[in-house]
């Protein structure tokens, strides 16, 4: 991986704010970019098109040097990957006085899951299933960055995986079209709240466009062979979701479709996005993904570079293939100049709806950057935001919440690991500033005695440690011995009235290009664990972990899992507000737990075979649709979560027997807090289409609610479906709507056992 050094950072002296020149006033847009358009080289429009990186953070190989001359040249659209206000107004500067017709540049960064203010990682959120919560977090993670000076996020990550083997299930929502559709939608709203000339707010980008979390085997980066059947009713939604609440770019994936890279395919970039879905914005490429395509298969980078922006492709991300190619090719007649026109027009127009070209500097306020950024309200908000995406996994006999008195073991590597908290994705958090679990714990309960022993390195293995704790987000690995560090935690739970054990990953184990193979805890942690049970203790997990485990043996041996993903700035705070019951979890989950990685892809929304197993005892069944030697149920499925307190679900109605295709139907369930304590559930509700022309799934989401009840309460929740509700895409690719007979299931999971019938007719 090579590091690149940002030339222009050595600069000396900085941007005055007080001379910042007041806003300009602007001719309408369309106007003033052909104008720009008019005055611009053909070397300065495929400048637009070039985006380097700064070198503050790398993913994969580069290739750009000497950025402080491209961008006076004007051969820079865009910079990412640098952080500060400073640094970022001096290479404004260069863009804005020295190149010659002062186009300004536009400042990116990963801001996936909050900027300083780091909230927990999107599978964790989305297990809030709170849209509004979702969306204030892009909003604060928005108010920060461009606090800082940035003006444009890769996110959001919206690619639907039912694989949890890839490592990027972590940046995403799971496994169902409908509740990623929801989080799109309220990610894109919060990051540009409707006006991008606002400023805190950023240019949200969709990705990865499209498919790339069915990668085959869950190996990162792997090819994509899918039906177009299954894109449009499965895998689509959540981009187009999100193009339709106006997102302003798109990046391409890395995997192929039908044998063409997604950055050269024009069948998906041009003739599905621009044509059939109406976006406006611009495509820009994933880290050299344009080159890439080189060792697809596609030709050298002239021709990839050509078969990229032919495809629509607009902006070449670390690749340089268009600042060095495109001439080239025009001149051959390989693409057009009227191609090289729409993409730098797309990109100048986003500049525009940015007001960059009215404030180049609006972005770049000390006094933003000193105030709005990792203020205690934010912390607040994601320490609360936090608490709501924990999902209790299991908590028999009542084992949580635990007292805040006597004395309490916190075992485990993941303890006092404050530098993993914020998880994968998490580039501009100050790690040194995370809440540990271990002093979250004795800040929420300062007159209990917490002890603390790390017990086991995060696995046997350190050269695997190594690579899963990569970017400064070290366990400090221990080199005592395994012996010595388990008879240490031993003499500690030896003092305790209750344990908890800190285990499952590191940070780095899942996001990107971190694939496992086997998804269960390392095996010196399930040793460890094995040993606190010994000990007749009552034994609570807090498992830390970027994607679905398999539990089997944890699930069998402990009372009480609390799932906490990966929480963020206030981790250690949030998930001590819910092991002693300030706070009572909520989280449901998102993706589907598996009982072994044999099962994968094991998800609710399936369809049903010819030979559907009938009993859900697991025992085998000879001709049927099963396993020798596994269940084919999930250890816990996509929706599942309890509560301290008890829900019970009862009179379902369904307000008509039968609707035409121009009424709607409103579903009514009772839900009431049967429990001791006061709590919110996430009403799920289902639909399975009975009979259709192609084979429909034996259930399908079109509605949840989180609704809060206090002990004893009882509502009403009611769900309205329509038509479009109820249609898919057929083989032809049509959107259809087909008279028949619906069942739809509404409850606390995807398992969801009330059920009420309706009919569709025309």
């Amino acid at each position: 991986m090579k590091k690149i050094v940002l030339v222009v950072l050595l600069l000396t002296g900085v941007v005055s704010f007080a001379q910042k020149k007041d806003k300009k006033t602007l001719k309408p847009k369309a106007e003033f970019v052909n104008e720009l358009l008019s005055k611009m080289t053909l070397e300065e429009k495929i400048g637009q098109l070039n985006l380097p990186t700064s070198g503050d953070i790398t993913t994969g190989q580069s290739g750009s040097w000497d950025i402080s001359k491209k961008i006076e040249e004007g051969k820079v659209g865009g910079l990412f990957n640098i952080k500060g206000v400073q640094k970022i107004a001096q290479v404004q500067k260069l863009a804005v006085e020295k190149s010659r017709l002062k186009i300004p540049l536009v400042f990116a960064m990963d801001v996936i899951h909050g900027y300083e203010t780091v909230f927990p990682i999107p599978l964790g959120l989305s297990c809030s299933w709170d849209p509004k919560l979702i969306e204030q977090s892009a909003r604060i993670a928005a108010q920060e960055a461009t606090a800082a000076g940035i003006n444009w996020t890769f996110s959001p990550m919206v690619d639907l995986s039912r694989e949890p083997r890839w490592g990027r299930v972590a940046e995403g929502s799971g496994e169902d079209p409908y509740l990623n559709s929801r989080i799109a939608e309220a990610m894109v709203k919060g990051y540009q709240q409707d006006d991008l000339s606002k400023t805190t707010s950023m240019l949200a980008c969709v990705k990865h466009f499209a498919l790339y979390g069915a990668s085959e085997a869950g190996r990162d980066y792997n090819t994509v062979d899918m039906s177009r059947i299954r894109m449009y009713n499965e895998y689509f939604p959540p981009y187009k979701a999100a193009i339709d609440a106006g997102a302003g770019s798109v990046m391409a994936s890395f995997n192929e479709i039908d044998g063409i890279p997604a950055t050269g395919n024009k069948w998906l970039l041009t003739d599905v996005l621009r044509n059939k879905w109406g976006f406006k914005g611009f495509v820009v490429s994933d880290y050299t993904g344009i080159s890439e395509m080189i060792d697809h298969g596609m030709g050298d980078l002239q021709a990839v570079s050509a078969l990229a922006l032919n495809a629509g492709n607009h902006m070449d991300m670390v690749s340089e293939g268009y600042l060095t190619t495109l001439q080239k090719s025009l001149s051959e007649g390989k693409i057009t100049m009227a191609q090289i026109d729409n993409a730098a027009r797309l990109i100048l127009e986003a500049k525009y709806d940015l007001g960059l070209f009215a404030d180049p500097y609006k972005n770049c306020d000390e006094k933003r950057a000193n105030t709005e950024i990792f203020t205690q309200t934010n912390r607040d908000i994601a320490r609360k935001t936090a608490a709501q995406s924990f999902v209790l996994l299991k908590n028999d006999k009542q084992t949580l919440p635990i007292k805040k008195t006597g004395t309490i073991a916190v075992i485990g590597p993941l303890a006092e690991a404050k530098e993993n908290m914020g998880g994968t994705w998490s580039v501009a958090g100050k790690f040194e500033t995370s809440v540990s679990l271990v002093a979250g714990m004795k800040t929420v309960a300062p007159k209990a005695k917490i002890v603390y022993a790390k017990g086991s390195n995060l696995d046997y293995d350190a050269t695997f440690e190594t690579n899963a704790t990569m970017f400064g987000k070290t366990l400090h690995r221990d080199n005592r011995t395994d012996k010595q560090l388990l008879d240490e935690a031993l003499q500690v739970a030896s003092q305790a009235d209750v344990i908890v054990a800190a285990i499952g990953e590191s940070a780095e184990m899942s996001g990107e290009s971190s694939s496992r193979t086997n998804i269960e805890i390392p095996q010196a942690q399930k040793d460890l664990l094995h040993a606190l049970v010994k000990t007749g203790k009552p034994v609570v997990v807090v498992l830390f972990n970027g994607r679905p485990l398999v539990l089997v043996d944890e699930e069998k041996s402990v009372p009480a899992i609390l799932d906490v993903w990966f929480a963020g700035s206030e981790a250690g705070l949030a998930i001590a507000d819910v092991l002693f019951g300030d706070v009572n979890p909520s989280g449901k989950l998102t993706m589907t737990f598996p009982r072994s990685v044999g099962q994968i892809p094991i998800y609710y929304n399936h369809k049903n075979t010819g030979r559907p197993l009938g009993n859900k005892d697991g025992k085998f069944e000879k001709f049927k649709t099963n396993y020798l030697d596994e269940r084919n149920e999930p250890l816990f499925p996509f929706g599942f979560g309890l509560s301290y307190t008890t829900f019970a679900y009862g009179n379902l109605k369904v307000s008509a027997p039968k609707i035409n295709t121009r009424e709607k139907v409103t579903v009514s369930v009772e839900v009431s807090n049967t429990g001791s304590v006061d709590g919110a559930e996430v009403v799920q509700l289902y639909v399975r289409d009975l009979v259709g022309s192609v084979t429909r799934p034996v259930r399908e989401l079109k509605g949840f609610e989180k609704v809060f009840l206090k002990k004893g309460e009882k509502k009403t929740v009611a769900f309205e479906l329509s038509a479009a509700d109820l249609s898919y895409y057929d083989n032809d690719m049509n959107n259809i709507v087909e008279p028949g007979q619906f069942t739809v299931f509404v409850g606390g999971s995807s398992q969801a056992e009330l059920q009420q019938n309706f009919e569709l007719v025309k």
